[in-house]
């Protein structure tokens, strides 16, 4: 789609819901607005509070993210029960969600898709960094019906406050700064908001650099010199850097909003430019090496001639977007939402600096949700989501054609809540497209979720909740064919794919009774057509890689995740609460275990809390995985130590000092859910000092 055709279809998208509110008057059968507390914007277009929602979800606002990991969505989310990291460096790291990553986990902004390439190869970024965000939802299982096939596994929507959806006095804004040494790196960013009237403006930007990070061991494992026959010439625990994980980004973006008595409307665009290191992900061109990695070059500083080229990438963005929501008032529906979203996509692979293949896609995505009021407990919306994107590769690793996607879904949800008790359900019908020069193949889907919950007693919540979610295959399962360095294979998909299917079962509780608070969450998947990656114990002529092949087969996971606190002691400003988290997942399929699911992990933490100061400290035990998949390695457990201290010196609450340490201990850490596991580590000791203030 043109620049031309997106702002027709925007300028449509307005017109339409201009005209919705001008035919629009009182409402007096409408009841008051029910009280709600902490809402959950990404569960559905009406009101769904953190405390009643039958899923499990979890929400990091800006003080959470101020002092998040300086990296990918990924990182930033890598501590939240039931989410890991893809780790793949830190330019490049996506979430993995109850052991699914890829294509069955949606990357959102500002609930519409990014347009990006970062689902179809690990050492993608996504292009939206959380730095960006005010705020970030991460839902997991197939429980955001309104977000399609893709949200199969869950969904990250990252919430940015670039088109403002409220009346501004004045200027406000943020600003932030920090530096860290395990990466010699530093990062500053801020955003800007100004009113007059009904008129409110933003600007926002984010600049960061960071080199090779360091590791308290050889990056390449111990595994994985046994696994190639060379047990023998591990060279132990020796300080060192993973080469080529240096990142380089910058961000900056405006928006412009009128709000009025009956809603907004506001226009924004954002420029992204990344530059980051694939580390691992080089050619070799002679010379006995591992995946990238001389023996007999413990530093890494250099690279011979002949030995190998190292492969960076040069990520380029444009997008703009267009949001607004209108009231209305009377007819069947309340309020009246609309956004559309178009980027102009670029990313380029260089070897050793020169362009070797080039990835584009652009395209658009459009949501158009029409809200019910409340009655007597009674919630509802039904929405349209369109989409439409032009992919394409050129180059030595275009292992995936050109194609064309078009989508466009359906959905309604409902909520009956009765205080004691309640009922929700929803449904989506979808149709997906997806035209290239090997095949071209549609999809209809249908999906449902149906749940019921309780309130037995003041501060406990007990939900069951079910859903069929049906996933179209993604381009690459599709139609790969070629060498994919990224995941160390030779790729091929299957034009004959059926759509993928998953039955889930989820059990959620919430308990909150006066200073005890708990978050517990349970569930089931089984998966009809479960789509996997397998080898097949042939290898490539051309490039020596192990061949895999995409296939359908049948799979099941379980497992849950638990979030607790306890504020054990507290008296005026000075508190000190302990808080605790735990997840556990496990997959099976008829053909052995999946790969790369992450193992159990717990993590214990105090909080003391006096004031104009906070203090911190975590200790967070990962398992070892030694139920792995044909063609991987088993992974060790690791404990990490992290510790934060934050003061506020000033009378002025706005400003803050903070230091925080991670991975005190300076353990090898390996994130078994990473491609990279065997040849990247985890980032060793590091302390990260800030600067941030607020007005």
């Amino acid at each position: 789609m043109s620049r031309v055709q997106f702002f027709s279809a925007a300028a449509l998208t307005a017109l339409l819901a201009g005209s919705a509110s001008a035919q629009s008057a009182a409402n007096p059968a409408a009841g008051p607005p029910r009280e709600v507390g902490e809402v959950v914007v990404t569960a559905a277009p009406y009101a769904v509070t953190l405390d009643s929602a039958t899923t499990s979800v979890d929400i990091l606002k800006r003080e959470d993210i101020d002092q998040a990991p300086a990296g990918g969505i990924g990182d930033a989310l890598a501590g939240v029960a039931g989410v890991r990291s893809s780790a793949f460096g830190p330019g490049a790291s996506r979430p993995v969600i109850r052991g699914l990553s890829g294509p069955r986990v949606l990357v959102l902004s500002n609930g519409l898709g990014q347009v990006d390439a970062s689902a179809l190869s690990p050492d993608h970024a996504v292009a939206s960094d959380p730095q960006e965000a005010e705020r970030i939802e991460v839902l997991r299982g197939p429980s955001a019906l309104a977000y399609g096939g893709s949200a199969i596994g869950g969904v990250v929507n990252i919430i940015d406050d670039r088109i403002p959806t409220r009346p501004v006095e004045g200027l406000s804004g943020r600003i932030l700064g920090s530096g860290s040494s395990v990466d010699d790196g530093w990062s500053v960013g801020g955003a800007l908001k100004a009113g007059a009237g009904p008129w409110v403006v933003t600007a926002d930007g984010l600049r960061r650099e960071t080199k090779d990070y360091k590791v308290p061991t050889f990056p390449e494992s111990r595994r994985q010199f046994a696994a190639e026959g060379e047990a023998d010439e591990w060279p132990g625990k020796v300080d060192s850097k993973v080469e080529n994980t240096f990142s380089n980004l910058s961000a900056y973006g405006a928006g412009l909003s009128y709000v009025g008595e009956r809603g907004y409307v506001g226009v924004s665009v954002k420029r992204t430019r990344s530059d980051y290191g694939v580390p691992g992900h080089a050619h070799a061109h002679g010379g006995h090496d591992h995946d990238g990695h001389d023996h007999d070059d413990h530093d890494h500083d250099d690279h011979d001639e002949g030995e190998e080229e190292a492969v960076s990438i040069k990520l380029r963005q444009t997008r703009y977007d267009l949001r607004g929501e209108t009231r209305l008032g009377a007819g069947p529906f309340e309020t009246l939402r609309f956004s559309v979203g178009y980027a102009d996509y670029t990313h380029v692979e260089l070897e050793d600096g020169t362009p070797a293949t080039r990835f584009t896609s652009d395209g658009w995505e459009s949501r158009i949700e029409l809200v019910q009021p409340d009655r007597d407990g009674w919630q509802g919306a039904v929405g349209l989501q369109l989409l439409g994107r032009d992919f394409a590769a050129v180059g030595d690793e275009a292992y995936v054609p050109a194609t064309r996607t078009k989508e466009w879904g359906a959905f309604t949800l409902q909520r009956f809540d009765r205080d004691a008790w309640g009922v929700e359900g929803g449904l989506r019908l979808e149709r997906k497209e997806i035209d290239s020069l090997v095949a071209d193949r549609d999809f209809t889907g249908v999906s449902a979720s149906a749940g019921a919950f309780l309130r037995p007693a003041e501060g406990l919540f007990v939900s069951l909740s079910a859903s069929r979610t049906e996933r179209a295959p993604a381009q690459e399962e599709l139609f790969a064919q070629g060498a994919h360095p990224a995941t160390r294979s030779f790729e091929i998909g299957d034009p004959t794919l059926g759509s993928e299917v998953s039955y889930s079962v989820d059990l959620t509780g919430h308990v909150e009774r006066g200073r005890f608070e708990v978050d517990a969450h349970l569930f089931a998947v089984r998966y009809d057509g479960f789509i996997d990656l397998r080898p097949t114990g042939a290898e490539d002529d051309d490039s020596g890689l192990p061949i895999f092949a995409y296939r359908q087969t049948d799979a099941t996971f379980h497992g849950g995740e638990i979030d607790g606190s306890f504020r054990a002691w507290e008296r005026g400003e000075r508190s000190f609460t302990l808080q605790g988290t735990a997840d556990y997942v496990r997959g099976r399929t008829d053909l052995g275990p999946p790969a790369r699911i992450p193992p159990w992990s717990v993590a214990g933490r105090g909080i003391y809390e006096a004031g104009w100061w906070r203090g911190m400290i975590e200790v967070r035990r990962v398992g070892g995985q030694d139920r792995v998949a044909a063609a991987e390695l088993p992974t060790s457990g690791y404990t990490l130590l992290n510790a934060s201290l934050t003061v506020r010196p000033l009378r002025d609450r706005g400003f803050k000092i903070f230091l925080e340490g991670r991975n005190l201990g300076d353990v090898e850490a390996r994130e078994h859910a990473s491609f990279l596991k065997d040849i990247a580590p985890l980032p060793g000791r590091n302390f990260r000092l800030g600067v941030g203030y607020r007005f």
